[in-house]
């Protein structure tokens, strides 16, 4: 791991922190790899059921990707073809929670967009600002915007760089919940340790279905969550959770 990337996991709730809060939590390739890493982690480990990631300090969640950095790839194709940190958090199977402290900017705001649950504090800032500089996102910018708040609002962002409030983005769809600065990290473990407790194979198919009925003509979505929930109703946790019900007991579910 880097240090400029802290990961922790702790009641089966993993965080992982963006840590270069003098830079605005910029990404460089270092930090990128212990991204993927930590990611891969979490997807082997059944001590895991849960992602949380947010960014250090109060300024920034994340300003993307370190600008000073991007020369360093001696081709287009290099660039092209780089590790990418976007495509890491959607690659992961357990449920990811995004707490947006201050600025969500380039990368950032696609590495919001790449969790599944966004929830964000009362001085977060969101903009697509690569326009100003002279190219376009690369990491999803354009597929998440339009598929969370519409095409004309992520027209607004695409095409003119500029930063949208935490009010505006929870108006417009882009987030679920506007916390206090102080109570936003608190927030989003609250709803880890909730989605924590509930069967994680059946969290972790649920990703699958909620991604496939984004994706999918409807009548074959489903037929895909008919073909999950027969998966789903196999396993010995949903066993427990009808053992459970019928015996008045919290479940034990132990991602079987």
């Amino acid at each position: 791991m880097s240090a400029q990337l802290r990961f922790d996991i702790a009641d089966r709730i993993a965080t992982i922190t963006l840590n270069r809060p003098e830079k605005l939590n910029a990404m460089t390739p270092d930090m990128a790899a212990a991204l993927v890493a930590a990611v891969s982690e979490c997807n082997s480990s059944d001590a895991v059921r849960v992602l949380v990631v947010t960014g250090a300090g109060e300024k920034a969640f994340s300003a993307g990707s370190d600008i000073s950095t991007l020369d360093a790839y001696a081709t287009p194709w290099d660039f092209r073809n780089r590790q990418d940190y976007c495509d890491a958090l959607r690659a992961c199977r357990k449920p990811v929670i995004a707490a947006i402290n201050g600025y969500a900017l380039g990368g950032g705001l696609e590495t919001a967009m790449a969790c599944d649950i966004r929830i964000a504090s009362s001085n977060a800032r969101f903009a697509a600002p690569e326009i100003k500089l002279g190219w376009i996102g690369g990491g999803g910018m354009a597929v998440g915007l339009a598929h969370s708040i519409g095409m004309s609002n992520a027209a607004l962002m695409l095409y003119t760089g500029d930063m949208v409030s935490a009010e505006q983005a929870l108006a417009w769809g882009l987030v679920s919940e506007v916390t206090p600065p102080d109570q936003l990290l608190g927030r989003a473990q609250a709803i880890a340790a909730t989605i924590a407790e509930r069967a994680p194979i059946a969290a972790e198919t649920a990703k699958l279905n909620l991604r496939a009925a984004h994706q999918m003509p409807y009548d074959k979505a489903i037929d895909y969550e008919r073909d999950l929930q027969a998966i789903c109703f196999a396993t010995a946790d949903a066993a427990e959770g009808r053992a459970a019900f019928a015996e008045r007991r919290a479940p034990d579910f132990q991602r079987r």
